[in-house]
């Protein structure tokens, strides 16, 4: 069986060629259907941090200041995740900060990356959107912590992606194999895939 690693970065901007930079970072492991760790830190990188995402995450400036820095941090976690199968939600965001904070350190970052929204627009296309709040709110997924802060997203997200391995292990018995499959899958034409029913009461935000 595949370990995968469901990781969330927090940011100052949307892009680390723009000069964003990471916050926070947690990642959640999962393994044989459970998850088994999880890791997560504040990181400093030297910045200012932006009035509006204090405003989203709650993660101050005097938090950053104290925090360690990205140096310690990304080799931190990149120790805990090993060679293991990544995951994110939108995970063409977190995939780029991956790169980059572990590029700064001289680390390779190699892992493939599956992307629950990806996965979550081909098995539930009749969810009302694919945001992680909403798909926390149709599945009944536990919210432990605040939206917006990295180790609560993360952990929210992997039990979406053990919920979609669960789905999916109904949905293709026997053909069903972890990562290839799932790699396989968040790439496919909607057309060409099975769904998953959805639930008969749809509840969310």
């Amino acid at each position: 069986m595949s370990r995968f690693a469901v990781i969330d970065f927090e940011t100052s901007g949307l892009m680390p060629e723009a000069g964003g930079r990471a916050l926070e970072v947690a990642a959640v492991m999962v393994e044989d259907g459970q998850i088994t760790g999880s890791w997560a830190s504040l990181m400093n990188p030297g910045l200012r941090v932006p009035r509006f995402i204090t405003e989203l995450t709650g993660i101050t400036p005097l938090m950053v200041r104290m925090a360690p820095p990205p140096e310690e941090v990304m080799a931190g976690i990149a120790g805990f995740v090993g060679d293991a199968v990544m995951v994110a939600h939108n995970a063409s965001f977190d995939r780029k900060f991956w790169q980059y904070e572990l590029g700064r350190i001289g680390t390779p970052a190699m892992q493939d990356f599956l992307c629950t929204v990806l996965l979550a627009r081909r098995l539930y296309p009749w969810a009302p959107n694919h945001k992680l709040a909403t798909l926390v709110d149709v599945h009944n997924i536990p919210v432990d912590g605040r939206h917006h802060r990295a180790l609560a997203d993360a952990t929210m997200t992997a039990h979406l992606f053990l919920k979609m391995q669960r789905d999916l292990a109904a949905l293709y018995a026997g053909e069903y194999s972890d990562d290839s499959f799932l790699a396989r899958y968040q790439k496919t034409p909607k057309a060409q895939l099975r769904g998953a029913p959805a639930p008969s009461l749809i509840a969310y935000r």
